[in-house]
């Protein structure tokens, strides 16, 4: 449910279905951005590590 006008603080106005969307486009693609750099140093801290990382004493 969306907050009347008179229940916002002001300066501030709900947003429109299309600000809404571009929103949640832009938050999307910001994870998927974050994502892909979180697994971007994983792959290349493993490879810097090399595979004797594997055969180390527990």
């Amino acid at each position: 449910m969306r907050p009347a006008m008179s229940d916002l603080p002001d300066g501030i106005r709900p947003l429109t279905p299309a600000e809404a969307r571009t929103r949640r486009k832009r938050s999307v693609a910001i994870a998927l951005t974050l994502g892909a750099l979180v697994l971007l140093f994983f792959v290349l801290t493993i490879a810097k590590l090399g595979p004797q990382i594997l055969q180390r004493p527990l």
